[in-house]
């Protein structure tokens, strides 16, 4: 298909432009390649054979993160909310990614289960894990989607294709590699992602900040423009400090804003989010040894400490320096957008990137972008073939078939994932701010599932019923409260609590925490629990303390052991919350 005249696109890319990308591409297809080689059986398939260092998996595990959430999420952020934004990381990620590390990766690598709903099996058996995995693939086939829609949106603005058109060619480019090479394909890919994001984004902070005359004149334009539309914009104190984020939650209380914050997203939806979500621990469980699992999240904690930088700075410089970006945030109607229908925030680092890079630098950004959501795509669709077929399809459909039957399957899986993806991501399209869109399903996915997780790795006297009891009310909880609530759902949503925006998520997520520890808690007061002697390795005081670590880990240098490394990480994080 030939694109049409380059005046009818959003970025004025140039030759050099697209040779970078096609370049690009090709790269990331000659690892799927290389990587197929590899790829024997289905653990080589599903968890690279458990065979990675700590060093790539800890980039893996930053990188597959840095999809949609991270890139227009967060720029959208950054330009509506301003610097508030920055709970999402230092709040909302560091200490709960820590935390696995220290206390939960043992239990997973440990046990030897291949996938996170494979350990609820074990804990709490049939009914929380089919009802884990069900909810799990389903998250992923919708997050997929949100990446595929930004990824398809950046195609769009580079060619001018139809919107459909590039989410087609974008999902088959995803798709290539991961059915190539498998878990293997997607880590190397993730890690070269990594450097490619970074050195694409570097440029417009820098460039960005000297153009409106660094921090100190983002801060006068952010106040100038606060005092201008007071009706509008928020007040320029809420933009310009992280504390107490009424900007970002809604709340009009900030001490209810700084509990939203504090319990809502850095204990719930981020512990939630960080310590049960598959996508994120599959590439832990891919390490050598107990030892480099354990520090997979913690080694990714350093460069996710500085990935604010990066996103939402842009975004807070697109927001005052981008006409189209500060005038949606004035409370105008702007058209245009990568959408075609309308400038919306997720719009900013794109404006951004068209309004200060040269081309050659300009493509570099673009591949960068695209880098990001192929990487986040392509780890929900990795986690989704894992768990359709080892924790649905073996479990429940076809049992005892042979390693090479499961293999295909997981292979159809990432087929059938990437052609579900292209629907799902048209859901995305009517959200303004993505990150609205993705703290909502976090909420209904995660919350409740750390809840059980939580619970049952700690208590051991919760039972089996109650893991799948108060995993289904949790998850309908969180559901109902975002139905209630007063833009969760669009149209649907019924206003009822008067909380709008990642607020209603916060509450949501919330909402769905209690509501499980309450049943789990009341219901296996009154059902049999397993006996302590089959909870080993599933709970925490029935479980030898060398089960949980590597005992060679004690002759290595500080920088390579898990303790000081989690250390250092809290206090640089710590000292960030009160810098800002």
């Amino acid at each position: 298909m030939v694109p049409p005249p380059l005046a009818t696109t959003l970025i004025d890319a140039a030759p050099i432009d697209y040779l970078i990308v096609a370049l690009y591409f090709a790269v990331v297809l000659g690892i799927g390649v290389v990587a197929r080689r590899q790829v024997s059986d289905s653990v080589d398939f599903f968890l690279s054979g458990r065979s990675l260092p700590a060093w790539v998996t800890g980039l893996a595990f930053v990188s597959a993160n840095l999809g949609a959430v991270e890139i227009m999420g967060m720029s959208a952020n950054g330009a509506q909310f301003g610097l508030p934004a920055v709970h999402y990381f230092w709040i909302g990620a560091i200490p709960a990614m820590l935390f696995l590390g220290v206390v939960m990766m043992p239990f997973y690598y440990g046990s030897k289960v291949r996938s996170v709903p494979e350990f609820m099996r074990r804990r709490f058996g049939t009914g929380a894990h089919l009802v884990n995995a069900l909810s799990f693939a389903l998250a992923q086939l919708l997050i997929a989607g949100v990446n595929l829609y930004l990824l398809g949106s950046i195609v769009h603005a580079l060619l001018g294709w139809p919107l459909w058109v590039a989410l087609i060619v974008a999902a088959v480019i995803v798709l290539s590699y991961i059915t190539l090479g498998g878990l293997s394909a997607a880590i190397y890919n993730e890690v070269l992602q990594f450097f490619v994001i970074v050195a694409a984004l570097l440029p417009l902070t820098l460039l960005g900040l000297h153009r409106v005359g660094g921090w100190n004149g983002l801060q006068d334009k952010i106040t100038a423009a606060a005092n201008a539309n007071p009706g509008t914009i928020a007040p320029a104190a809420d933009q310009l400090n992280s504390w107490p984020g009424t900007a970002l939650t809604g709340f009009s209380s900030d001490f209810l804003s700084v509990v939203g914050i504090v319990f809502g997203l850095g204990f719930v939806l981020s512990f939630g989010y960080w310590t049960t979500n598959f996508v994120e621990v599959q590439r832990a469980m891919a390490t050598d040894s107990i030892s480099s699992a354990r520090k997979t999240p913690i080694i990714g904690a350093f460069p996710k400490i500085l990935v604010p930088f990066i996103t939402i700075l842009p975004g807070m410089i697109a927001a005052v320096y981008v006409t189209e970006i500060a005038d949606l945030k004035a409370g105008q109607s702007v058209p245009g957008g990568a959408s075609g229908d309308g400038v919306t925030y997720n719009d900013a680092l794109i404006y951004l990137m068209r309004d200060l890079l040269p081309n050659g630098l300009l493509g570099l950004a673009i591949t960068g972008l695209l880098a990001a959501f192929m990487a986040g795509m392509a780890a929900n669709i990795s986690a989704f073939n894992t768990v359709l077929s080892y924790d649905l399809w073996q479990q429940y459909v076809v049992k005892d078939r042979a390693d090479d039957y499961y293999l295909k399957v997981g292979r159809l899986a990432t087929v059938a994932a990437t052609v579900i993806a292209i629907f799902t991501a048209t859901l995305a399209a009517n959200f303004s701010n993505i990150m609205n869109y993705l703290q909502t399903l976090f909420g209904f996915f995660n919350a409740p599932l750390f809840a059980t997780f939580i619970l049952g790795m700690f208590w051991k006297r919760m039972t089996a019923t109650a893991g799948w009891v108060g995993l289904s009310a949790g998850t309908l909880s969180a559901v109902l409260v975002a139905f209630l609530s007063e833009d969760a759902f669009g149209s649907l949503s019924t206003g009822l609590i008067p909380v709008s925006g990642q607020g209603a998520s916060f509450v949501a997520a919330g909402a769905a925490f209690v509501v499980d520890i309450v049943l789990s808690v009341v219901v296996s007061l009154v059902t049999k629990p397993k006996p302590a002697e089959e909870l080993r390795g599933l709970v925490y005081s029935e479980t030898a303390r060398e089960d949980l670590v590597d005992p060679a880990e004690a002759g290595y240098p500080w920088y390579r052991r898990t303790m000081p490394l989690a250390g250092i990480a809290l206090v640089v994080v710590v000292a960030l919350n009160f810098a800002f």
